[in-house]
């Protein structure tokens, strides 16, 4: 920064110095030359204006402003930022530099200082369109909206053809409810591109916050009238008839526009509306069941439909069966079509069908559509709840086959392998489900594979791999409470970094204070790192929890007490250990010997 300003008062002073009566007179001789030169063309009709600054004071404001924008180009802003600011107190009426400094003072957070200088900039250059337009943002930036559509009245004045300010200008009247002025815009896009259904939408929404509705129809008739053969648009004279309580025309509309097209869709729909108004319900579904069975009909069209009979059937309490026989007819009659298998599925499981019956809609919807994964997760997790591992390992695999980038079936895979204490199965599905991490993988899913991953790699005694997993897991999740506890815990034992096991076991305890597994992990973290008394105050408060202790952490107990000196309570801990492990050596020698023995040292 300092070289910037060496830099720019060097240059300063240099051209202060130029200011020689010979340069002045150069100057002038150049500027009567060109002057001489344009009066004699007679096809130049400009007038040349004088020049507010003087010879000597142009030449340096000139060279400031082009050694400017080189260093703008060069990407020495900073420079480029001093030189604008010359410029500016050689020349305080040029809009050039008060838009470009504008510009940095932007970029600077300065935005009352950035609006004042476009602003000035707008003043000199009123005719600029690119200064008037940043101007107007900003004003819009400031939600000072009718000045905003005061500047993009100008705006659109300079440049009629800009439709995209007109756009801009209906938004701002919009927000200011000037609707003469809204109107008065959409006229003026219309002169551009002509009519259309979206100015004529627009100008019915216009009409409608007026309460002109005589107005708001005759713009739809309007446009109906200049489409004649596209009866879309009597139908939208029907709905609007409709929503406005006319319905003996909406009908009329509707049937006329059926006599000329009689697979017209919208009319159809909007004949339904019509009915359903009327209170016809019955006659509204049965329309319904013939638009869903029409083949020709788009299938989003009739997937709607169908959920708002089945809806309806719900309100009406309806008998179930009736729906479940409509949905089997129509899969039925066609029966590659999955749509009508996830409905029905979904509808099993709102009337809580048998799980059987679930299982089985869940299982034709996969062999029509094998790669449909929410049908394939709800029959995993079906299959897991039953208990049923083989299933949940079968339907995993197929998982991995038609949907190889959802790690949640590798999730279920590992899991049912780890059930049948195939630990090689089980790791081998989270490493292949972990190789399909990537930037929109998510979070939480990803850290407890790395979790149970680590987990299984302690089982089988590879603890630096295992130590790996967890900081993966904790790279992605770092409060994961199970992995910081098993992390935590397997330092301990090892003797390994004991601070960060403490500070580890610490946040599971501030996470969940009366976690007994998490109470136990961290006594034990502080019995290693000698801090025994500590250790016996959350022993304590894990053996106050209701669970039932394993004879591990009642050996801790033991072990914690002993160190605390309390020998005859910790001969009773480990002698309740060794009831639920009698073949425990190391616990028959602490209570021969009445001492505390690491398995280290034994």
């Amino acid at each position: 920064m300092k070289v910037s300003k060496l830099r720019c008062l060097f240059f300063i002073v240099v051209v202060g110095l130029m200011t020689s009566v010979s340069s002045c007179n150069s100057l002038k001789g150049i500027r009567q030359g060109v002057e001489n030169k344009l009066q004699s063309n007679g096809k130049q009709k400009k007038k040349i204006l004088a020049d507010h600054l003087a010879p000597d004071a142009r030449m340096r404001f000139s060279m400031a402003y082009f050694e400017a924008i080189k260093c703008q180009e060069n990407g020495d802003y900073s420079s480029a930022f001093d030189l604008f600011r010359y410029c500016l107190s050689l020349d305080s009426l040029s809009s050039a530099v008060y838009y470009t400094l504008s510009s940095y003072y932007y970029e600077l957070k300065a935005d009352s200082i950035a609006t004042e200088y476009v602003k000035k900039a707008v003043d000199i250059s009123p005719d600029n369109d690119t200064y008037l337009e940043r101007y107007g943002r900003s004003l819009i930036g400031q939600k000072k909206y009718k000045e905003a559509s005061e500047v993009y009245e100008k705006l659109a004045d300079n440049a009629r053809s800009r439709t995209d300010v007109l756009e801009v200008l209906v938004q701002l009247y919009e927000i200011n409810r000037d609707y003469d002025g809204i109107l008065r815009t959409l006229d003026r896009m219309e002169m551009i591109d002509g009519s259309s259904e979206d100015i004529t939408l627009a100008k019915m929404h216009v009409y409608s916050q007026q309460g002109k509705k005589e107005k708001e129809l005759a713009e739809l008739q309007s446009l109906a009238d200049k489409h004649p053969y596209d009866m879309n648009y009597r139908v939208m004279m029907g709905n609007w008839l409709l929503q406005n309580n006319r319905k003996q025309e909406a009908y009329n509309e509707y049937m006329n526009v059926l006599k000329k097209e009689p697979n017209n869709l919208a009319a159809r729909l909007s004949l339904i509306d019509y009915h359903q108004a009327n209170g016809q319900d019955s006659i509204a579904n049965q329309m319904s069941r013939e638009i869903i069975s029409d083949r020709h009909c788009d299938i989003d069209t009739r997937r709607q439909l169908l959920r708002q009979i089945i809806t309806y059937s719900e309100q009406q309490h309806r008998d179930s069966t009736e729906i479940l026989n409509y949905l089997d007819t129509l899969i039925k009659n066609e029966p590659n079509i999955n749509d009508f298998a996830i409905l029905k599925a979904a509808y099993m499981t709102l009337k809580q069908m048998p799980a059987d019956s679930i299982d089985a809609a869940n299982r034709y919807i996969l062999s029509i559509s094998p790669d449909y994964s929410p049908a394939r997760f709800r029959l995993v997790q079906s299959m897991w709840d039953k208990g049923n591992f083989d299933e949940v390992i079968n339907i995993s695999l197929s998982g991995n086959d038609y949907n190889p980038d959802d790690m949640t079936f590798y999730y279920f895979l590992g899991m049912a392998y780890l059930q049948k204490d195939d630990i090689d199965q089980s790791l081998d599905a989270f490493r292949r489900g972990v190789s399909q991490i990537n930037s929109e993988s998510n979070a939480d899913l990803v850290s407890d594979f790395y979790a149970v991953m680590g987990d299984l790699l302690h089982t089988k005694g590879l603890d630096k791999e295992a130590f790996e997993a967890y900081d993966s897991c904790l790279h992605w999740n770092p409060e994961h409470t199970a992995c910081l506890n098993n992390y935590a815990y397997y330092l301990s034992v090892n003797g390994e970094q004991l601070d960060k096991a403490e500070k580890m076991s610490e946040q599971t305890i501030k996470a969940e204070p009366d976690n007994a597994t998490y109470l136990d992990t961290y006594a034990w973290v502080l019995f290693m790192r000698g801090k025994y008394e500590e250790a016996k105050e959350y022993i304590d408060r894990m053996l106050a929890t209701e669970e039932d202790h394993s004879n591990i952490v009642i050996e801790h107990a033991g072990d914690i007490y002993a160190k605390c000196g309390l020998t005859d309570e910790a001969v009773e801990f480990w002698k309740e250990a060794l009831n639920d492990n009698p073949d425990n050596a190391l616990l028959r020698e602490k209570i021969e010997k009445r001492k505390y023995i690491s398995h280290s040292k034994k």
